[in-house]
């Protein structure tokens, strides 16, 4: 194992200063330290794609190699400014890039991990990113190696961390608002008011497991889920697919960082959606699936964003007060509309992870 301080103590020493990327829950505790580190020069990006060009425009400033930090499912996301703007190729930007390695060789992880996870190595290979693993302080000589490589052939170069290499003995508290409410409070309250047959799609993360536990515990059967286990941020998108051939109501469970990762969906959404459509966002100001991390989504005015992008209406919700009675009159207002409820930090205890991927969709589809 190795100790976050440990390495950012060697960051520091090779005269790493500068981090920028999407939080991720392999490199959690890391990216809790840099959270932490008001001082430091850290930027939590919208998206990995975001993350190179913020990266790039880093060294363009200053001649100084960045870290960019996400996980391996965010590659995708990256591959786009990896190729057509770092590569040797083209600019050929030296970076460094931190990847958290879900769904590695012999490593248990969720389905929606295993095909990433097992073409990572052949996705760095092909954009030709020389890369090393991280799996103890040992591999400390590898990295600073490869950080040679790259300040001398101005490359991008990367390291690769699986599940539990990072350790780090401080634990950090969450920011709490005693004035907002539970994900769970409201998921629950929001079941028993869709019609028998919405469709519910729900974003990555606690979203989605509350959902389904909800559902489990509580015998609330109205609805069918599609649950987003993969493709952070593609919530919505999904959402305004289903509702342009349905006729029934079509709800969107969204998290503030998923929303901002691909902001431009509420356009098009605002735009193409139908009056079935509904857009919640569970705004919680963190990407909390993932360890808690601080979003910019607090101080967003959605209202503003709502009316000038051309939603039909938008509702506000930030205490549990008269919570029933907004819920309904925004699932009966003409869509499409957008939700924006603050809640807390926090979630149900002992989540089940939804695991049969293809019945869930299954049932989706002919129930």
């Amino acid at each position: 194992m190795i100790e976050v301080k440990k390495l950012f103590e060697f960051f520091k020493k090779n005269k790493i200063n500068f981090f920028c990327g999407v939080p991720d829950s392999v490199l959690k505790k890391f990216c809790n330290l840099l959270d932490k580190k008001k001082s430091l020069s850290h930027v939590v990006a919208v998206n990995e794609g975001s993350a190179i060009g913020i990266g790039t425009g880093y060294y363009l400033s200053t001649k100084k190699i960045p870290c960019i930090y996400f996980q391996n499912s965010g590659l995708g996301n990256a591959v786009n400014p990896l190729s057509s703007i770092t590569h040797s190729k083209v600019y050929s930007i030296p970076a460094l890039l931190m990847i958290g390695w879900r769904g590695a060789p012999n490593i248990n992880d969720e389905p929606q991990h295993l095909v990433k996870g097992a073409i990572t190595p052949d996705l760095l290979d092909l954009l030709k990113i020389k890369y090393c693993i991280l799996r103890s302080e040992n591999d400390f000589k590898k990295l600073r190696k490869l950080l040679i490589f790259s300040k001398k052939n101005n490359r991008t170069v990367a390291c690769l961390i699986e599940k539990k290499v990072l350790l780090d003995k401080k634990k950090y508290k969450k920011n709490k608002n005693k004035n907002f409410f539970e994900r769970s409070i409201f998921i629950k309250e929001l079941l028993k008011q869709v019609e028998p047959k919405a469709k519910i799609i729900s974003t990555t993360g606690y979203t989605s497991r509350e959902l389904m536990q909800i559902r489990s515990e509580n015998k609330l059967r109205k609805g069918k889920d599609f649950y987003m286990v993969g493709g952070m941020g593609h919530a919505l998108a999904v959402s305004l697919g289903v509702s342009l051939k349905s006729k029934n109501q079509v709800i969107c469970l969204d998290g503030d960082g998923a929303a901002l990762m691909h902001l431009g969906s509420l356009r098009t959404a605002a735009y193409f959606g139908k009056k079935k459509l509904k857009h919640i966002i569970l705004n919680n100001g963190a990407h909390e699936s993932v360890g808690g991390q601080t979003t910019t989504s607090r101080t967003i005015d959605f209202e503003k964003i709502a009316k000038g992008i051309g939603y039909k209406s938008f509702l506000k919700i930030s205490s549990k007060k008269n919570l029933k009675k907004y819920i309904s009159s925004f699932l009966k207002t003409s869509g499409p509309a957008l939700m924006e409820v603050c809640i807390d930090q926090g979630s149900m205890q002992n989540l089940e992870r939804p695991k049969n991927l293809k019945k869930i969709k299954h049932i989706f589809l002919n129930k």
